[in-house]
């Protein structure tokens, strides 16, 4: 037999390493007598002896080069090796689903999906909600979806440290009065932006508060206007209003943020004090300089006890106009935490993650397509439903949909995630936003969908060639039901596919679950560390009913309405933790692992980071233009995957 060459990578990250024995067997299936060498060779076989204390070792992947001019065969691997079990490891070739049961690789693929499936099992966390992880505790989960030790350290770490400067801003506000905004000066210190200085500076602007709609935190709630919004009722005395809207509506220049969702929802009670919330209505218009500015707003819907609500104007008194904003951006907070962050990139991404796990053995090619993006997903949401959203979690402690609210309001949601929403051409189109001067996300959102679907269709055309082959394809018809019939709960009557019939249609729900996990969250997550660092900006909660009246409106209505210290102190404790830039990131399509071995596939990912890199030059040049640049889609501030 001739001499094999065989290198084993071991995982870089910390206790990665094992000083168990480590045992291999090279596999191979074969008809005829066996030659000098074994020929190509289809898998190995890996096993770790346990020794006195089990180590478990986390094994990047093997590769084989056999005598003479053999090729090198790589068998990616990626995942512990735990107790003294054997681990089949097939070589990296990318293989579609045969219809032969005597196939080795058809037997292997069918064993891993059942074991899988014992594995990683749904759970619902609250009815009427995508469903998860079955988990009750990072503890819970299995361990190739943990965070790496790294990863866990800088996470606790930092909570700790998040967790000791709100005790050391408490103390040293503990002497100090809570009467004006300037009191917020006295916490805001310790970790920030150089954007979160400058909103701390101009936030009171109208023009800074327009500009958040289009390129803050959210900027996926802004619509332009095709007529006047029936909640808007004008009562008598406000024609020069009418007026004044009817003309912006007739020249294109009249958007809406309407955050209706939030009527009814129930507020929550904090430490014995009720919290308050409201579902406003803003109007704002767009000036031939491209400043988005509000002209209107409407802190509460009609109702039978208020059938001609307050209407809020840039022209009252300082004091309440300031007050209509600040809740306009309470409101923006509760919407764009649970409804866009949450519910439309990280549980969303937990049920791409679950159903690839569940039904795409490690062969299929859009397996390896998607595991790089979905790292890290199913742990970081584990945590949240235990210390964020969980019963007496952060929401409960500070945030004003906390205490039961914030499920309702993500039933709401998830009764208005479309599949359309989820695209950004489509939702921009929907929301008659495309080609609006001055929308850098919507700009920088379609040059990324762009980018991410010529990836996309790059690798499918590798192993889908032609629409019967991806019918055909029974693997991915389940990983599609698994999605829409089940973790997304008959999303198909929301526009979610439940087949696939054609290679475009596959691309395209493809592209949507990279982005999301990637892009969009990007866009939707680093924004908390500069808009919402200075509270006032974003309070977590109001602690006065809206205002009625505007004359009645003093510093001591606003400093009663915006947060305590103490809810304070905890909203930029935990922004900032959560919106950071993680040390272990790993920018858009740099993964190292490498789950492809087709020489075609490996330079359609090339082809990918020559695209990003050529974008990320693009938008340095424009934000160098830019008194505030926008820098959350610039590719390398973009996460591979929803870790955080």
């Amino acid at each position: 037999m001739g001499r094999y060459r065989i290198l084993v990578a071991t995982g870089a990250s910390l206790f990665a390493g094992s000083h168990n024995r480590v045992q291999l067997w090279l596999k191979e299936e074969f008809e005829h007598e066996v030659p000098e060498d074994l020929g190509p060779l289809q898998f190995v076989k890996l096993r770790k002896h346990h020794s006195l204390v089990e180590d478990a070792w986390f094994c990047d992947r093997i590769t084989v080069r056999g005598p003479g001019a053999c090729e090198e065969a790589a068998f990616p691997c990626y995942r512990w090796v735990q107790g003294d079990g054997v681990l089949c490891l097939p070589e990296a070739t990318a293989r579609l689903a045969g219809n032969n049961a005597l196939d080795v690789f058809q037997r292997h693929r069918e064993k891993e999906l059942k074991e899988r499936h014992k594995i990683y099992r749904w759970a619902t966390w609250k009815e009427g909600l995508p469903l998860t992880i079955a988990a009750g505790s990072e503890d819970d989960l299995p361990a190739n979806m943990r965070f790496h030790e790294e990863k866990r350290l800088d996470f606790e770490w930092t909570l700790k440290a998040g967790a000791l400067e709100m005790v050391l801003k408490r103390v040293y506000t503990l002497l100090s009065s809570w009467t004006s905004l300037e009191d917020f000066d006295l916490i805001f210190w310790g970790q920030k932006s150089p954007l979160a200085e400058k909103v701390h500076q101009c936030w009171r602007d109208d023009e800074l508060f327009g500009y958040q709609f289009l390129n803050g935190a959210n900027p996926m709630l802004l619509r332009r206007c095709t007529s006047l919004p029936s909640r808007l009722v004008l009562p008598s005395g406000m024609e020069e209003l009418r007026a004044q809207l009817e003309r912006e509506l007739q020249n294109g220049s009249l958007f809406e943020a309407d955050f209706i969702l939030l009527d009814g929802i129930p507020a929550n009670v904090i430490r014995g004090e009720k919290q308050y919330l409201a579902a406003p209505l803003v109007m704002l218009k767009m000036d031939p300089s491209g400043k988005l500015l509000p002209m209107v707003i409407q802190i509460q819907p009609p109702s039978p006890i208020s059938p001609t609500p307050p209407l809020f104007l840039p022209s009252d008194p300082p004091l309440a106009w300031l007050l209509a904003k600040t809740w306009v951006r309470n409101s923006d907070f509760q919407l764009h935490q649970l409804q866009y962050h949450l519910l439309n990139t990280h549980l969303l991404a937990e049920v791409i993650a679950v159903a690839t796990m569940r039904c795409l053995p490690g062969l299929h090619p859009v397996f390896k397509l998607l595991m790089p993006h979905i790292r890290y997903t199913m742990e970081i949401n584990t945590r949240a439903r235990t210390q964020l959203i969980s019963d007496g979690g952060i929401f409960d402690k500070a945030v004003s949909t906390g205490g039961g609210g914030h499920v309702h309001l993500l039933r709401r949601a998830l009764a208005q995630l479309t599949y359309r929403s989820l695209c950004p051409l489509d939702d921009l189109a929907d929301r008659r936003l495309l080609g609006t001067p001055g929308a850098l996300y919507a700009c920088d959102a379609l040059r990324l969908w762009e980018i991410t679907a010529r990836y996309v269709e790059g690798i499918v055309h590798l192993f889908y060639h032609g629409d019967d082959v991806v019918k055909g394809d029974p693997e991915l018809q389940a990983w599609c039901r698994e999605i829409t019939e089940v973790g997304l709960r008959q999303a198909q009557e929301r526009g979610f596919p439940v087949s696939f019939q054609s290679q475009n249609q596959l691309c395209h729900f493809l592209t949507m679950c990279v982005f999301t996990c990637t892009a969009q969250h990007g866009a939707i997550n680093q924004g908390q560390l500069d808009w919402y660092a200075w509270v006032p900006n974003a309070p977590c909660t109001m602690r006065m009913p809206p205002p009625t009246t505007k004359e009645d409106v003093t510093m001591a209505t606003v400093m009663g309405s915006l947060p305590d210290v103490r809810q304070a102190c905890l909203q930029m404790a935990i922004t900032w933790h959560l919106g950071r830039r993680q040390p272990d990131m790993v920018p858009l399509g740099h993964h190292k692992e490498k789950y492809f071995s087709d020489p075609k596939a490996k330079s359609v990912l090339n082809q990918f980071q020559t695209d990003l890199e050529n974008l990320e030059r693009e938008i340095t040049a424009r934000n160098e233009q830019l008194d505030l640049p926008y820098e959350y889609l610039k590719p390398s501030h973009i996460e591979n995957s929803v870790t955080i």
